[in-house]
């Protein structure tokens, strides 16, 4: 979605007007180095279990996934106000890759905006990372994970479980945001939680909208690319019947 920050043109004490990827200004030089250890951790992580995990069948999709996110990011709706929103594409990108692929995803998808088109700042890129790729995307998945446990399985739970988790993804990345935004003294509480998490609320619809659709799309024109997540595939290959040996 159309996260995180704070107009450029904005003063740090007057109106906020919630618009693209934080900028480095807004946020602390303590805090955005601390989120970048916190990053740099992460994914390190993710690459170790991506390799562990991953099928090779899916290496292809995890490109396919970062370059449908980085243009689908490109077309923005209008919300009140203003503002606009777009694809955040977390949840969508761990539903079919697994959690921590979809994070190596969405790294890269957030480092070549900021690197290439300055599209939020490059001190606080790690912050940046952290609200769209760990929250929005482990978090939003543990979500929609815990949804489908509730709903009755993810065969039947797909669909809805996935809407509210895109939803709840971009309201607890504004959330994030917002408290970065106030350790950092950019803005006091009663004015940046109410403008962050107020427009996201309604950015989030057009979220879980986008990733109902596409998830419904895929598992009516090739349901297959549902299984290529590691759990899935897993619990396929141990489903399947076992060879009875040949004759000796």
């Amino acid at each position: 979605m159309d996260l995180f920050a704070i107009a450029a043109a904005a003063p740090a004490t007057g109106p906020l007007v919630p618009a693209m990827h934080a900028a480095d200004r807004f946020v602390a030089v303590p805090i955005s180095i601390l989120f970048w250890v916190i990053i740099a951790v992460v994914i390190g992580i993710s690459i170790q279990r991506t390799n562990q995990t991953l099928d090779e069948r899916s290496v292809p999709l995890m490109g396919v996934m970062a370059a449908f996110i980085f243009a689908a990011q490109m077309f923005n709706f209008q919300v009140a106000g203003g503002t606009s929103g777009h694809l955040l594409g977390g949840v969508l990108a761990a539903i079919l890759l697994g959690p921590w692929a979809a994070t190596l995803v969405m790294a890269s998808v957030i480092g070549v905006q900021g690197l290439l088109f300055s599209d939020g700042g490059l001190v606080v890129m790690g912050a940046n990372i952290f609200n769209m790729g760990v929250i929005g995307t482990l978090g939003g998945y543990a979500l929609y994970r815990g949804l489908c446990e509730l709903f009755g399985g993810e065969d039947r739970a797909r669909i809805p479980a996935s809407a509210i988790a895109g939803w709840a993804s971009v309201v607890a990345a504004s959330i994030s945001m917002s408290l970065m935004l106030i350790a950092s003294g950019t803005s006091p509480v009663e004015v940046v939680l109410p403008a962050m998490v107020g427009t996201h609320v309604f950015i989030g619809i057009g979220e879980a909208l986008i990733t109902a659709a596409a998830l419904a799309f895929i598992q009516t024109t090739r349901p297959d690319l549902l299984n290529l997540r590691p759990d899935r595939a897993a619990k396929l290959a141990a489903a399947a019947p076992v060879a009875a040996p040949a004759p000796a």
